[in-house]
């Protein structure tokens, strides 16, 4: 089973954050890194830049609506992800209590669907197997 790890933070723990010593946090995250690829579990995982160097894109008009960042207000915000394949649901929870975060800063974990999940007989369906092929996606984490 494969999960999404998505780490959301407030503009408090952001700014908390400020104060940290920044190796610190680095080494943290680079030996939780590590202990994930050391068992295997790690497919994918980013960090994501700050908001003041993203955009928005609103669909709510005919024609999408673009809109730099900062965003408005917001309660939290996504800062990073990483996706593992683990063994059950209880396996990908263990993984996601280990995740060196503070105050301020949750952990969304959600299960990624699988291509089983959809009907076999769609045309994008069957090409979305080629382009996991062509992307090395579709290869089974080593163990």
């Amino acid at each position: 089973m494969k999960y999404m790890l998505i780490m959301r933070t407030t503009d408090q723990a952001i700014e908390a954050s400020k104060d940290m010593d920044f190796a610190e946090i680095i080494n943290a995250m680079g030996a939780y890194n590590e202990s994930l690829l050391k068992a295997g579990v790690l497919l994918a995982g980013e960090g994501l830049a700050g908001p003041e160097e993203g955009f928005i894109v609103d669909f709510d008009a005919e024609t999408p609506i673009i809109s730099d960042g900062p965003y408005g207000e917001t309660k939290e915000l996504f800062s990073g992800f990483w996706i593992i394949q683990t063994s059950s649901k209880d396996e990908a929870v263990e993984w996601a209590k280990r995740c060196p975060l503070g105050p301020g800063v949750k952990l969304e974990v959600r299960r990624v669907t699988e291509m089983e999940e959809f009907d076999q007989s769609n045309e994008y369906v069957q090409k979305e197997a080629g382009w996991r092929e062509e992307l090395g996606t579709d290869r089974p984490v080593s163990s």
